[in-house]
């Protein structure tokens, strides 16, 4: 079984890996946990993994927090929201953004932009 870890920092990662794409992703974005995946907490590994027919990714807290949320409902604007009431902190959407550009770029991640409202 092949194992990967997330980098302890997501936002960091994305940025180096995935500086071609830079363009703000609209409030309306929504994230879904991609097809074939499953997002699980893991008592043994003290953490959220993700786990593929080929292996799973130990996943960071941060990470973990974020594709917890990626339910394929919430928008960009109500998951960045979400994750700041949740840890009292402004400010995060950059950091978000870059974590899902990177997810989707991995593959854990499907994003779709609905159409706004009027």
């Amino acid at each position: 079984m092949n194992t990967a870890t997330a980098a302890d920092s997501a936002a960091t990662s994305a940025a180096t890996t995935g500086a071609a794409n830079t363009a703000a992703l609209p409030d309306h974005c929504i994230a879904q946990v991609a097809r074939g995946l499953r997002l699980q907490w893991e008592p043994a590994q003290d953490c959220h993994v993700l786990l593929y027919p080929e292996g799973m990714v130990k996943l960071n807290q941060s990470a973990g927090e974020i594709l917890s949320r990626c339910d394929g409902v919430r928008d960009l604007a109500t998951l960045v929201a979400a994750l700041e009431q949740a840890f009292s902190a402004q400010g995060l959407r950059g950091d978000v953004e870059a974590f899902l550009r990177l997810a989707a770029e991995r593959g854990w991640v499907q994003l779709s932009h609905t159409a706004s409202a009027p």
